[in-house]
C-alpha cells in the first residue's frame, strides 16, 4: 500500500513543479552549468547571507560560468516566512560543533527576525543584513557552520540529481527529433 501512495505523492509534486521543471530544460546552457547553477544556489540559499543571496548568487555564478538563472532559482528557498525554522535547524546542527546559547533562546530570536524582515521592503538590503549581525558570533559561528554542512550536502545532491534529469530530458528530446 506504501508503494502506491508514494507514487501518488511524487506524480502530484511533479506536477506541481513542472512550469519549472519545463523552464530549466530550455535553459541555454549546457546540463553541467546548469546543474552546477542548481547546486551553487541551492549552497547559498541555506547560508546566512539573507538580504545578498541574489547578488552573491549572480555575481559567483558569473565567475565559476555557471548559469544565472538556474542559480537564481534555489535562492527563493530562503524566505522571511522560512528562515526561522532553516536557520535554527542549521543552528542546531552547527551548535554540536561550536557551542552557543540555547536552542529556545536562539530560535525566538531568529522567529523575531524573521517577522521583522517580512516588514521590511525588498530592497532595503542594509537593514536585512544588519538584522543578521546582531545577533553576536555566539550565534553566528554555530549557524555558519550548520549552514554550510546542510548547504554543501544540499548543493551535492542537487548537482547530481538534475545533472541526471537535464542528461535524461535533452536526451529524450533529442531522439524525438530524430523520430
Amino acid at each position: 500500500m506504501a508503494k502506491p501512495k508514494a507514487k501518488l505523492l511524487l506524480y502530484n509534486f511533479l506536477l506541481r513543479i513542472r512550469p519549472v521543471l519545463r523552464w530549466v530544460i530550455k535553459l541555454r546552457s549546457s546540463p553541467k552549468a546548469i546543474a552546477g547553477g542548481l547546486a551553487l544556489g541551492t549552497f547559498v540559499a541555506f547560508t546566512p547571507t539573507y538580504g545578498v543571496q541574489i547578488f552573491l548568487v549572480v555575481f559567483l555564478a558569473t565567475i565559476l560560468g555557471l548559469n544565472r538563472p538556474a542559480a537564481l532559482i534555489p535562492v527563493w528557498i530562503t524566505n522571511p516566512v522560512t528562515i526561522a525554522p532553516i536557520y535554527t535547524f542549521n543552528y542546531w546542527l552547527g551548535s554540536f560543533i561550536y557551542d552557543g546559547p540555547p536552542l529556545s533562546q536562539v530560535s525566538k530570536l531568529f522567529l523575531d527576525i524573521a517577522v521583522k524582515l517580512t516588514k521590511l521592503d525588498f530592497w532595503d538590503i542594509r537593514h536585512q543584513i544588519v538584522e543578521f549581525f546582531i545577533v553576536g558570533k555566539d550565534i553566528i559561528i554555530p549557524l555558519t557552520i550548520g549552514c554550510c554542512f546542510i548547504g554543501g550536502v544540499s548543493a551535492i545532491f542537487t548537482y547530481f540529481v538534475s545533472l541526471k534529469f537535464l542528461e535524461f530530458f535533452l536526451k529524450r528530446r533529442k531522439k524525438k527529433k530524430f523520430l
